[in-house]
């Protein structure tokens, strides 16, 4: 048993740890506006924080959709059946990108209320103007993700990690210029950041079709992908399974967005320091999400091959890696706490006010870890349909009061609304585990 499990944990591993580096990258473009804008002033940093809130629900819907992509595509490979991957991937392209113009449109037509969101009245011109750059970057989030998720479901990780990383150098180096109006650039400040984030996701886009088109490697699913017919019947199994995916992971986020909505009304100060903790948070989940994607990766693999014995033992695998990763980031959550406040504003009423939120925010991580890793061996499994109903009780019916009730009712203030999520998390973490445990019943 214990050999048995040093095996997953290797192979685990092997997966996960450029997918740390790729899921960190996808925070990173939003980390360098907020750490950047932090230090440009107090008022953009506030913005900032109200639409990537919003945002993050739109752009974790998309990677959610994309994580429908595994356990087809995993499967297949496992089967040597490339062609029929290839073919897959077509479809997985048509929908993302079918998806990301639809979110599209709902945020577009979200942009003309963003004056009932309760946000302070100073903030609207610069929420406005950042808010349509990142509204242009959607479809090209899509893109990517569906052809970073079919690599990653050949189990060549690697791509996703060193794009999101030029990405990243991309997005950084024009932070810089256009923000502070270095090297002749104008001075833009926080529109100068959602232009450098529009410009380093189409560019994210540009180098990964030319990858996948120019590698030998992906030679045997290119000629799958053009002879392939696109057809109703193969788009519908696909949205079937990225759907509820989808809506479980933006469920999920929009607990923390419509938390952030809240923390609005509390003022600019909470809002900036909620956004400097969300931001850090953020950080220890993506950590978590890159080792939950390789568990349902491998047991997308194991589903492929019949081996029902490794469906179980891989994901316990998983969640011992996700336990110990967890225990590592609270600490350095605790120990560096000001470090990493501090490089996010200087500013101190929100140094102070997002001091106050590290307890709390290291409250809710075993939770998290737990229904990350759970919620990702469900998905390896394609059996995803009880993703939806328990996402909407434990993010939305409970997760969603909860945050009004412990924040305004018990007058808790920012506190009270991470403390909800640790209620949330927790709850979701045990309805997963449970209907992973049934799902795979079937087939051990």
């Amino acid at each position: 048993m214990n050999r048995r499990y040093l095996q997953h944990y290797r192979e685990t591993l092997k997966l996960g740890l450029p997918m740390v580096v790729g899921q960190v990258g996808v925070i990173v473009l939003g980390f360098a506006d907020t750490v950047m804008v932090g230090h440009y002033d107090t008022a953009s940093l506030a913005a900032a924080s109200f639409v990537n809130n919003v945002f993050n629900l739109a752009i974790v819907a998309l990677l959610g959709f994309s994580y429908g992509i595994t356990p087809l595509i995993g499967a297949l490979f496992a089967r040597g059946e490339y062609e029929k991957a290839g073919r897959e991937f077509r479809h997985a392209l048509i929908a993302n990108v079918s998806f990301g113009m639809a979110l599209t449109l709902v945020m577009g037509t979200l942009y003309f209320f963003l004056d009932r969101f309760g946000q302070p009245e100073e903030l609207l011109p610069l929420i406005r103007s950042y808010y349509l750059t990142i509204l242009a970057s959607v479809v090209f989030v899509a893109w990517f993700n569906a052809m970073r998720q079919f690599a990653d479901s050949l189990t060549r990780t690697s791509v996703g990690m060193w794009i999101l990383l030029f990405g990243n150098v991309f997005n950084i180096c024009f932070n810089y210029l256009l923000i502070f109006g270095k090297f002749g650039f104008p001075e833009l400040g926080l529109l100068g950041a959602g232009i450098s984030t529009l410009g380093a996701r189409m560019a994210m886009v540009v180098v990964c079709s030319i990858y996948l088109w120019r590698r030998s490697v992906f030679a045997p699913y290119r000629t799958g992908f053009l002879r392939a017919r696109t057809a109703v019947a193969d788009l519908r199994r696909i949205v079937g399974v990225s759907l509820p995916v989808s809506l479980q992971m933006g469920m999920e986020t929009g607990t923390f967005s419509i938390s952030a909505v809240m923390a609005g009304w509390l003022g600019t100060v909470a809002l900036a320091s909620y956004q400097v903790l969300m931001t850090i948070g953020t950080l220890g989940f993506m950590f978590y999400y890159s080792i939950g994607a390789a568990v349902a990766i491998r047991v997308s693999a194991f589903m492929g091959k019949g081996d029902a014995a490794n469906v179980r033992s891989g994901a316990w695998a998983g969640y011992h890696l996700l336990l110990m990763l967890a225990v590592v980031v609270s600490l350095v959550f605790y120990v560096f706490s000001d470090s990493l406040i501090s490089l996010f504003t200087e500013d101190e009423a929100v140094v102070v006010a997002a001091s106050a939120l590290i307890l709390p925010l290291i409250a809710y991580q075993f939770g998290d870890a737990t229904q990350v890793c759970f919620a990702n061996a469900l998905r390896g499994t394609a059996r995803v349909s009880s993703m939806v109903w328990i996402a909407f009780f434990s993010y939305m019916a409970v997760g969603i009061p909860c945050s009004y009730l412990l924040g305004f009712v018990f007058s808790l203030g920012t506190k009270g609304l991470f403390y909800s999520f640790a209620v949330s998390l927790f709850m979701a973490a045990a309805l997963f585990l449970r209907q992973f445990m049934h799902a795979s019943r079937k087939c051990v």
